[in-house]
């Protein structure tokens, strides 16, 4: 007999996690990122499917997310993780008691689920790793040939990486989206982010803030996730006034060297695509690495009325 029951032990919940073949992505579903998202106001549900011994056979964080006119839906980043059918149909049953209107579902493999609607994606669909495995040399050796040049250019002007204050990020992140033209999440996110996230970084996910200086100028910064084998670049911003210094070259590169050097598997750079972000896609795609593509992002209409009403009403606003 098997059920689906909240699951309240966090190392329990993060060991099934690191004991997945993939660990790339699943940061979304670490008990840190869930209690984050729950201290951003989010309700949380945190769901176990487990045989009769009580072991687990699958999980699934779920993110309530609220709507005008008092409506909701239940988002779910990277999930379920195993059991994916099995975890949805029960989750759906949740969503009807809950009131939801419907599941958005980012799945790490395809679910064979009819009802399921492809939608805009909330979280990268395609992504770039590096195998931290390669040296060094085999590294660079990688890159492409314009990347190694900005590498080593940015090396000889004396930059200096850090661990900064937030006001640095914010001043940068800011100038960012001004010249971009993207939205950035609030400031108190940022802040939050790196308050509460804060776990040994293995088996407990951190976060982290770094900043690339030029005589005390931040010129790049980046807010990097560390979790299981996996160190994934999440939120980055960059001076454009600076940019002959090549910065986010250096900073990516010296935390790729830390990165290795404190055993991890892989960096994640964490969404490319050649349409919505062609010059970040081509800078992270100097670097080499491999892509990862990910089925995409699905609705699962819970109330099939309001769900084409806020389909409409998205269309017209």
């Amino acid at each position: 007999m098997f059920e689906v029951k909240q699951i309240d032990d966090k190392i329990k919940w993060n060991n099934f996690l690191l004991n997945q073949p993939t660990q790339t992505g699943i940061f979304l579903q670490s008990a840190e990122w869930l209690d984050f998202q729950e201290n951003f106001g989010h309700k949380i549900y945190r769901l176990g499917f487990a045989d009769e011994k009580n072991d687990l056979k699958a999980i699934c964080g779920v993110i309530q997310n609220t709507l005008p006119f008092g409506k909701k839906y239940l988002y779910i980043p990277r999930g379920p993780i195993s059991a994916e059918k099995v975890m949805i149909d029960e989750i759906k049953k949740i969503a009807q008691k809950d009131g939801a209107m419907f599941l958005k579902i980012e799945p790490l493999v395809e679910i064979p689920l009819p009802s399921l609607r492809l939608v805009t994606p909330v979280q990268p669909k395609q992504t770039l790793i590096l195998d931290l495995a390669k040296s060094e040399e085999e590294l660079l050796a990688a890159m492409h040939e314009k990347t190694r040049y900005n590498i080593r250019l940015a090396e000889k002007k004396n930059l200096i990486l850090k661990n900064e204050s937030l006001e640095d990020f914010w001043k940068l992140m800011e100038e960012t989206t001004a010249r971009d033209k993207f939205h950035a999440h609030p400031k108190k996110y940022y802040e939050s982010m790196l308050e509460k996230i804060n776990g040994d970084g293995k088996k407990e996910m951190r976060v982290e803030l770094r900043v690339a200086y030029f005589e005390n100028h931040p010129v790049a910064a980046a807010i990097i996730g560390y979790f299981g084998d996996t160190v994934t670049y999440l939120h980055g911003a960059s001076s454009y006034e600076y940019r002959n210094l090549m910065a986010p070259y250096f900073l990516h590169w010296e935390i790729i060297k830390e990165a290795k050097k404190l055993g991890y598997k892989f960096y994640d750079f964490w969404g490319i695509d050649e349409k919505k972000w062609p010059g970040v896609t081509r800078f992270k795609k100097g670097f080499g690495g491999f892509e990862i593509n990910y089925p995409g992002t699905f609705d699962l209409p819970i109330n099939k009325i309001w769900y084409k009403i806020y389909n409409l009403a998205k269309k017209i606003l």
